[in-house]
């Protein structure tokens, strides 16, 4: 029998995770659960879940003690949680049984913060974390070792920043964000003009940047300040490790951004706008509401709301597998257009 982990977080029954999660249940009630894990990786007193059909052998063989299914799906031999919607049902229970490690409010004797800094009630501040001048940090939020906060910066409530992130002068960042590690924000845009003798001229970045509320960014990305105004990451979305944000950049509320895709200055994006891996949008480019941009896609040119481009230059996703289904009979039609022109010049020739 699975040992029961020492935890500081409850164990629960069937019936009791049910009533918190607010969804009806089926079979022993009294059955005790104390993890969460994945089909495969399940043991005695775990929760499960099964978003699609096809992990269906998974779940027959899971050592699970209980498991989330929607509805209409047929399972007798665990207890089940019924959900409309198993996985999102399975992320609100995890939160039951796991919680990030976080630590103690309090500021550590080896932090430097400036005199002028004001810090909120329940503020966290690691070993050798550095708080400039008049920056301001809100209520119960986080600031592991070794971040650099630079002056007349203000943060917001419940915000988390993890080790060896700089932020630099006077950017704003909002409420309950997470800031993974490794990311710089308000860095140098990248501006430069040629000079008549071929030298670069840097184009001053005297605008800022500023994060809007529950916005979360991926470890080692970068947002660059605005050369003017401000570069704005709105409400909501959520940015992946490796990406590039440069100057002057909009990204419209609950968007999402993944991982190794470059946004190049002054670019607009949409509300509820998906960038897949590897995606590169140019400057000066409007990208609406609602758009799907599909990974390693090149984007040169606006995108109108509600569409989804695939391809380098971008194009609509229909007519990009239309391209696609006729590459295999490219060949063919080429020696179809030789063969033609070899007749029509033998027409010619006759005809002379």
């Amino acid at each position: 029998m699975k040992k029961q982990p020492e935890i500081h977080f409850p164990c629960l029954t069937v019936r009791e995770l049910a009533q918190r999660l607010n969804c009806p249940y089926e079979g022993d009630g009294e059955t005790k659960i104390w993890g969460v894990t994945s089909l495969e990786l399940a043991q005695e007193g775990d929760l499960v879940f099964l978003a699609h059909r096809k992990f269906k052998g998974f779940l027959e063989a899971t050592k699970a003690s209980a498991v989330i299914l929607q509805p209409q799906e047929i399972f007798e031999r665990l207890p089940v949680i019924r959900s409309e919607n198993p996985h999102l049902t399975f992320i609100r229970a995890v939160e039951f049984f796991w919680k990030p490690y976080r630590p103690e409010p309090g500021i550590h004797p080896a932090a430097m913060i400036s005199p002028s800094a004001k810090i909120g009630k329940g503020v966290s501040i690691g070993p050798l974390a550095y708080i400039g001048e008049d920056v301001e940090i809100g209520a119960r939020s986080i600031i592991f070792p070794l971040v650099a906060v630079y002056p007349r910066v203000k943060i917001g409530e419940e915000t988390v920043i993890h080790s060896h992130v700089s932020i630099r002068e006077e950017v704003r960042i909002g409420n309950r964000v997470t800031i993974h590690s490794g990311v710089v924000i308000g860095s140098d845009g990248f501006g430069y003009l040629r000079s008549p003798d071929g030298t670069h001229i840097k184009i001053p970045q005297k605008g800022t940047a500023v994060i809007e509320d529950d916005v979360e960014i991926g470890a080692n990305t970068t947002i660059d300040r605005a050369a003017l105004g401000e570069s704005v990451i709105r409400k909501g979305t959520k940015i992946d490790n490796l990406v590039q944000i440069a100057h002057n950049v909009e990204i419209g509320e609950n968007s999402i951004i993944i991982a190794q895709t470059g946004i190049a200055g002054s670019t607009k994006l949409g509300k509820n706008v998906t960038a897949a891996g590897q995606v590169g949008i140019a400057d000066h480019i409007t990208i609406g509401d609602n758009v799907t941009i599909m990974a390693q896609a090149g984007i040169m040119k606006d995108i109108p709301a509600n569409s989804v481009v695939v391809g380098t230059p971008h194009m609509e996703v229909r007519e990009f597998f239309k391209v696609i289904a006729s590459l295999p009979h490219l060949y063919d039609l080429v020696k179809d257009v030789k063969r033609l022109k070899a007749k029509i010049e033998e027409l010619e020739k006759v005809k002379k």
